[in-house]
């Protein structure tokens, strides 16, 4: 049995979703009338974003690196891209333009070549690696295209464990077990939370990964490929919850997808070729 769809609620943001420089906006056309009221704060919103914050400032940034010969291979070139709690983005594009370059490099993973990165109100340009784990642990959310769930724990574990390695010791750790409930039946899986990786269907465990990205309550979400490894069916709920997420919970969802079906679910769109966003 698996856990029903879970609707998205729409956005009231005062300043829109995403800003990148010299860009056009990409909201989606088809959406008029009360659908376009409700996203942008009228009677059907539900929640104002924090517009005055952003949760990720991508400015300028390259990132460059030796291809095993003399030559450069440019990931990135000149990226700008700002968001704001409370929108979810997508980001599409072709296979090998970029769009996993710049996860990492707003996940701190990888350290650009030129330009400046801003995650929650720092900046990351010159932050130790000791420094940038901790902006990974506390402001960031990551689920990645594969769930990556360890066999050995239960759904609810998997989450207290990551409340653990960013440092919940003691009643802290209680504390985090109540999250773990919460944030399971946040995503449809009430009834899971005892079941370990195999006792789980694909979507399922997808769940599980995005609550367990939400455990240390981020500021930015950034999601990679969440629907490759699922049915058509399965990838709408998902998308849904992630969107429904996005606006609950006053993400910043950057939200990499080859999935463009589901891309009208996202508050705004962009497109990356060749390094560069359009």
């Amino acid at each position: 049995m698996h856990a029903s769809d879970t609707k998205p609620r729409h956005r009231a943001d005062a300043h829109g979703p995403a800003e990148f420089v010299g860009q056009h906006d990409h909201r989606p056309e088809h959406l008029a009338g009360d659908e376009l009221e409700s996203r942008h704060g009228g009677p059907c919103g539900t929640r104002h974003a924090d517009a005055d914050a952003a949760a990720l400032d991508v400015r300028d940034v390259c990132l460059e690196y030796p291809d095993g010969t003399a030559r450069t291979v440019t990931a990135l070139d000149h990226v700008h891209l700002t968001l704001h709690r409370g929108t979810m983005t997508a980001l599409i594009g072709p296979s090998g333009s970029g769009k996993s370059s710049l996860l990492a490099v707003a996940a701190a993973l990888i350290r650009p070549t030129s330009g400046t990165v801003t995650v929650a109100g720092e900046s990351l340009t010159r932050l130790p690696e000791k420094e940038l784990a901790r902006i990974r642990r506390g402001h960031t959310g990551m689920v990645f295209q594969q769930p990556n769930l360890l066999a050995a724990l239960t759904s609810r574990e998997q989450l207290v464990l990551a409340a653990h390695i960013a440092g919940a010791r003691g009643k802290e750790l209680k504390t985090a077990g109540k999250r773990a409930d919460e944030l399971l039946e946040q995503v449809g899986l009430t009834d899971c939370g005892d079941r370990r990786p195999h006792q789980l269907s694909g979507g399922q465990r997808q769940r599980v990964n995005i609550a367990r990205a939400l455990m240390n309550d981020p500021q930015l979400l950034l999601v990679d490929e969440p629907t490759a490894a699922l049915d058509q069916e399965r990838s709408r709920s998902i998308m849904e919850l992630l969107a429904s997420l996005t606006h609950e919970f006053s993400l910043a969802s950057l939200v990499v997808t080859h999935d463009t079906e589901f891309v009208p679910l996202a508050d705004e769109c962009v497109t990356m070729e060749d390094g560069r966003l359009r």
